[in-house]
């Protein structure tokens, strides 16, 4: 896998570090020119100096080689504009952008970005999950957003401890995909009967999420 990143600061580091350690070929065009000295120092990757958004500089980078392209500088503009060339111009299978505002997400995607997040809507979700709920020990967003798999925990006054799972009303578009007991891990069918103390692999969509969690874990007055 051959990837380049666009961007500036501590995160192109240690996301860098995160390819390079899963043995990734990994570019990077940062336009800081300190920055780039010190990244060639630490992380065994390719550095080039200069605008990520300019065309001439992304092919001298090998652009045309590449699988994926990360595009995360603090400009939004300019990281729309190294998708769109890596997608246009290079044919680069795909890219994925950080998006600084937002608000600009839905444009981002709008335009072809493959992947667009925001950490700004992140960290949001993660903090209105855990405010929901203190049993959620795992949120994690796939599918562009489109799927949340979420691990809860059951406690003695949750709901659903001591119910059959086919008792629970879960929302349309939901469903336990997972129960970890002890040592013993089920793929669980409408008779199975959850306990305190079990841990639940969820599978929900956004709009239903916080519905169920809140059916499961909420603790019951």
């Amino acid at each position: 896998m051959k990837i380049l990143v666009v961007g500036q600061g501590r995160l192109v580091y240690f996301l860098c570090r995160t390819f390079l350690s899963k043995n990734y070929a990994v570019t990077i065009i940062d336009p800081d020119r300190e920055e780039c000295t010190w990244l060639a120092r630490h992380l065994k990757a390719v550095v080039v100096h200069g605008d990520g958004s300019d065309p001439r500089l992304l092919e001298e980078a090998g652009a045309e080689g590449v699988n994926a392209v990360v595009a995360i500088t603090p400009r939004d503009e300019d990281n729309l504009a190294v998708c769109q060339l890596a997608q246009h111009y290079f044919t680069i299978p795909r890219t994925l952008a950080l998006v600084n505002d937002p608000a600009q997400e839905q444009v981002f995607k709008d335009l072809g970005v493959g992947s667009a997040f925001s950490i700004t809507q992140i960290i949001s979700s993660l903090i209105e999950q855990r405010v929901d709920s203190g049993d959620i020990i795992n949120l994690i967003p796939v599918g562009e957003g489109k799927v949340n798999l979420t691990e809860v925990i059951l406690n003695p006054d949750s709901p659903a401890a001591g119910q059959a799972l086919a008792d629970i009303a879960l929302p349309e578009g939901s469903l336990v995909a997972c129960v970890f007991r002890g040592e013993e891990t089920m793929i669980p069918r409408g008779g199975t009967v959850l306990l305190a103390g079990d841990r639940l692999v969820l599978m929900t969509l956004p709009e239903n999420h916080g519905r169920v969690v809140q059916l499961l874990t909420e603790e019951s007055g």
